[in-house]
């Protein structure tokens, strides 16, 4: 006897399968993202765990492979991940203004806490117990990079006897930043030149399973969701020529106003009209993650138009990896500190104008991320899987390998010697913070001990050593 149900029973009991899981309300999801805009910490892996844990194993929202489908197109993108995720999963829920309030309540709260303890910092950053945090943290913040540096490493490259190219790439474009002081975006551009020449000429180099995310697959998937491996994709969710026309027309519409308006304002070379304009490229060169464009942040922003300062920087690194939200939102940071030293409103305003300064930038590098998961999901959709339009991105990410390398290198030097790197001699050396940075390291990679723990410890361990003057 056939063990098969007939077509109509078993389309019977999908439904029932999805009608176990009820829907759940625009109101309900917005309180989710809310909520999760103050408890995503941990970095970009310890976000995407959260949203695992809340979605796919506790409310039930998304199955497991759906959720694992979107973070592989996430991945593809330039732009914070994690954020870009909660706005997929979001805009596949409920559209697009779904996808708009879980990607903008990711990031708001982290804007207003980097907002005021970027105002306590330029306003009372010498005082001994903030200068104590810092001088804790800032240990912490290498060691996290070093992590980072292992961690995207192992997943990103293979043995060097099986893809000698990918850990070429890697190489190169470590002393490219490091040593030769190239800009990044040609970094990138090289990369991709690679990744796209390589599949032609060696394809199984730059393969990938794709895989990220929990191993608890096994677990949760027999468990009804309410959109679940089977559930077909919603009507706006597919790929339609004139939706991704009003889509990019709107988004450019974004772009287009506050820029115009900051250009009419201001005039070019007006402090705000750099910033939008700076951070536009920063955000479209996102590929990898915060750490990827760090360095590019520190070139444009130390180097180039002089915002603030090496010192300030990794400041801004130490209190952006205590806020939660994305990484990259330490560029609020960095929009604030330099709306504040520039002037941005004037003397007499320099708090509005930093915080003008810190909105601005915060608009004009998250405003890609809307319009790549709104416009380009279906698209990206539609090519994944396609060697010619991963491999670039394989190699891409090889380069990624590099650039952070170069950028805990940045961390380390300026940790070690009391000038920054400046004068290395024995004498600057600062054995403190180079006990405290080592024992960070080994405190995450061998112990596995959580991002926030360590970060607290050596905030302590820094405060008691300022305070008791040693």
């Amino acid at each position: 006897m056939s063990t098969h149900l007939p077509a109509k029973t078993a389309s019977a009991s999908v439904v029932a399968k999805h009608q176990a899981v009820s829907a759940v309300s625009f109101f309900a999801a917005l309180k989710f993202w809310l909520k999760l805009g103050f408890i995503s910490l941990g970095g970009p892996a310890g976000q995407i765990a959260i949203m695992h844990r809340e979605l796919v194993e506790e409310k039930r929202w998304i199955s497991e492979k759906r959720f694992l489908h979107a973070l592989n197109y996430c991945m593809l993108l330039p732009g914070p991940e994690a954020q870009q995720l909660a706005t997929y999963i979001g805009w596949l829920m409920h559209r697009t203004w779904g996808g708009v309030a879980a990607g903008v309540l990711f990031v708001l709260p982290s804007l207003f806490m980097l907002i005021g303890l970027s105002w306590v910092y330029v306003t009372f950053g010498n005082l001994p117990w903030v200068a104590g945090l810092l001088y804790g943290i800032k240990p912490a913040v290498a060691a996290i990079v070093v992590q980072a540096v292992h961690r995207i490493g192992s997943k990103a490259l293979k043995k060097p006897s099986v893809a000698p190219v990918l850990w070429a790439v890697a190489t190169i474009s470590f002393i490219a930043i490091a040593l030769l002081n190239i800009p990044f975006p040609w970094v990138v551009l090289a990369a991709a030149l690679t990744g796209w020449l390589g599949q032609r000429f060696a394809p199984k180099q730059f393969t990938t399973d794709g895989r990220h995310g929990s191993s608890s697959a096994d677990d949760v998937t027999h468990r009804p969701t309410l959109i679940d491996d089977d559930t077909p994709t919603p009507p706006h969710a597919r790929f339609k020529k004139s939706r991704l026309a009003a889509v990019l027309a709107v988004g450019a519409l974004l772009w287009l106003l506050p820029m115009g308006g900051l250009l009419v304002w201001q005039g070019w070379s007006g402090a705000l009209t750099q910033m939008g304009w700076f951070f536009t490229k920063a955000a479209l060169l996102t590929f990898g993650g915060a750490y990827a464009v760090l360095p590019y942040v520190y070139q444009g922003a130390v180097e180039q138009f002089a915002w603030l300062t090496a010192p300030q920087m990794m400041d801004g690194l130490a209190l952006g990896e205590t806020t939660p939200g994305p990484l990259i939102m330490v560029v609020a940071y960095v929009g604030f500190v330099g709306g504040w030293s520039k002037q941005a409103l004037g003397p007499d305003a320099l708090f509005l104008g930093a915080t003008v300064a810190a909105t601005v930038v915060t608009w004009f590098t998250f405003l890609p991320s809307f319009v790549f998961i709104l416009a380009g999901g279906p698209l990206v959709e539609s090519t994944h899987g396609r060697l010619q339009f991963t491999a670039p991105l394989t190699a891409i990410t090889a380069a990624v390998v590099g650039v952070i390398a170069s950028l805990a290198l940045f961390f380390i030097m300026h940790i070690t010697y009391r000038s920054g790197g400046g004068d290395r001699s024995l004498s600057q050396i600062d054995f403190a913070s180079v006990v405290l940075t080592a024992l960070a390291t080994l405190a995450l990679l061998r112990y596995k001990q959580g991002v926030i723990s360590v970060i607290i410890a050596c905030a302590l361990v820094g405060l008691v050593w300022r305070l008791n003057g040693l």
